[in-house]
C-alpha cells in the first residue's frame, strides 16, 4: 500500500474512533488519543498483512546453503505479535470509554462485558 493511502486510512480509523469515544473525561483524554493512534495505526497494518498472507500464504520456503524448509512467513510473525497487542488496546480503550460513562454503570449488558474483559486474558 503506498504510504499515502495508508495515512489516509490511518486517519478515516483515528476519525471513526474518535466519534465513539466522545465524553470522555479530560482526564482520559490523552490516554484515550494515544491509544485510538497506536489502535489506528494497527488496524490498517493488520488489514495489510492479512492482504499479505492472503496474497503470499502463510508459510515460505527458507533456503540455507543445501537446505530447503518451509517456515513461517515473516507477515504472519509480525501479524500474530500486532493482533495481541491491538487486542489488549482496545480491551483498554473500551474499558476506560466504559468506565468513565457513568450512564452505563448498573447496566447489566455493561457489566456483563466488562466482567468479560476484566478476566479474559
Amino acid at each position: 500500500m503506498k504510504k499515502k493511502a495508508k495515512e489516509a486510512r490511518i486517519a478515516a480509523e483515528k476519525e471513526r474512533l474518535t466519534t465513539l469515544m466522545d465524553g470522555v473525561p479530560s482526564s482520559s483524554a490523552e490516554v484515550v488519543k494515544g491509544l485510538i493512534e497506536r489502535v489506528s495505526f494497527m488496524n490498517v497494518t493488520l488489514s495489510e498483512l492479512e492482504e499479505d498472507i492472503n496474497k503470499n500464504g502463510s508459510i515460505e520456503l527458507f533456503k540455507n546453503g543445501s537446505q530447503e524448509f518451509y517456515k513461517e512467513s515473516a507477515s504472519v510473525k509480525t501479524y500474530n505479535t500486532m493482533i495481541n497487542r491491538y487486542t489488549a488496546a482496545v480491551k483498554e480503550l473500551l474499558r476506560l470509554v466504559v468506565e468513565n460513562d457513568k450512564t452505563k454503570i448498573g447496566n447489566p449488558e455493561v457489566d456483563e462485558f466488562m466482567n468479560f474483559l476484566t478476566t479474559r486474558e
